[in-house]
């Protein structure tokens, strides 16, 4: 089921966007083989297993890529396959055997997806780093806070699994679609500092053009703005608001009962700090389930600023079904939505585990071919 039935994809086991992006093709309907190593890395990871939910919905073997027959086994498979993820440094699956040479040479047609932080050239290309590396390097971490305060690190959402995992996924996508035609596989690329580069380009423009003041926290997007931030209620829980077109700010005015002249007009940034302080006066007159009583649907750009917990339980989510249970895990449901190809419900999870290899390589190698890869040793346990 979804709209990526039928393709196939090989995973060279990683950590943090190399997974979500394999996560986020198997969620569109793709078979994804997870090639797992003896001794999996386990940083940032979840456990027990069915925490770790970005390993959803695909099988794993589990092999030692420094030994030939086990690359021998990662070629045979890539026979078969549409694209290949690998989250190494530059340099690493070369030495493996499994650069892009050797898999292209075994299946001229294959999409070779490389997620890396800097890329795979340039100066800093070799050296580690992470999510926070990448923004700040990109300009964008610098721009994240309030007026007068160090920049705040945000989650690993940001570089990793924005700029990283889709960059990746719409690469693949975009390389896999063109190679249906040209029957001409090719290397995607996918840098972090490029990807979160990328999503930054609007405020590139604003800033070129002289809209966007540098000093942190001193615009409409960044808190600057009293019309576009989060306040405290009476119960010291947060709502935001973001009324940044003129009648919905008059519509958020009239319910929190504020004269428009009290507080001038509204891009103006000199007013900016009394009209700051009647919002905060007002929303802390009531406690938030009020403000939400009154608020929600409404067009004054609201919404309660909800926990992990409580975002699964809000009406709305519900609602929509944007959260799902798997093996008693609540977690966010594949996205995004599609009226003749819907997803299939995730499956949790699953370890390389010498009991699976034929439910893992089913579709990937016929019986007799499992067999015979089994009697040499190379599958184990992860």
């Amino acid at each position: 089921m979804g709209p990526l039935a039928g393709v196939k994809i090989i995973e060279l086991a990683g950590i943090g966007p190399g997974p979500m992006a394999a996560m986020m093709l198997a969620d569109l309907g793709a078979t994804v083989l997870r090639i797992e190593r003896r001794e999996p890395v386990e940083l940032g990871v979840s456990k027990p297993l069915k925490y770790n939910l970005t390993l959803r919905n695909r099988q794993a073997i589990a092999l030692d890529l420094k030994d030939p027959q086990a690359v021998r086994l990662v070629l045979e498979l890539l026979k078969d396959a549409d694209g290949l993820i690998e989250g190494f440094r530059p340099g690493v699956t070369e030495r493996l055997g499994l650069g892009p040479d050797e898999c292209l040479a075994v299946n001229p047609r294959l999409v070779y997806g490389r997620i890396t932080g800097w890329g795979q050239t340039g100066p800093l290309a070799k050296a580690a780093g992470h999510d926070i590396n990448y923004i700040a390097l990109t300009g964008v971490l610098n721009t994240i806070g309030r007026q007068g305060q160090l920049p705040s690190v945000p989650l690993a959402l940001l570089g990793d699994m924005s700029g990283g995992a889709l960059y990746l996924t719409i690469g693949m996508l975009a390389a896999i679609f063109e190679a249906r035609q040209s029957r001409l596989g090719q290397v995607v690329d996918a840098a972090i500092v490029d990807g979160t580069a990328s999503m930054a380009t609007l405020f590139y423009g604003l800033a070129a053009s002289g809209q966007w003041r540098p000093e942190r926290g001193s615009n409409v997007l960044d808190s600057g703005a009293y019309f576009y931030d989060v306040y405290p209620c009476r119960d010291d829980l947060l709502v935001s608001i973001g009324p940044i077109e003129g009648r919905f700010h008059a519509d958020l005015l009239r319910y929190l009962e504020i004269d428009p002249s009290d507080i001038g007009e509204q891009n103006d940034p000199r007013n900016w700090p009394r009209a700051r302080e009647r919002f905060a006066q007002a929303f802390r007159s009531r406690d938030r389930l009020a403000w939400c009583e009154l608020l929600e649907g409404t067009d004054v750009c609201f919404a309660p600023v909800l926990s992990f917990a409580e975002a699964s339980q809000h009406p709305h989510l519900r609602a929509r079904g944007t959260f799902i249970e798997v093996d008693g895990v609540t977690q966010p449901a594949p996205a995004p939505r599609f009226s003749r190809t819907p997803q299939a419900q995730p499956t949790p999870p699953q370890a390389a585990s010498l009991e699976g290899i034929e439910n893992a390589l089913e579709g990937w190698l016929n019986s007799a071919d499992i067999a015979q890869w089994r009697e040499t040793g190379v599958m184990g346990g992860a």
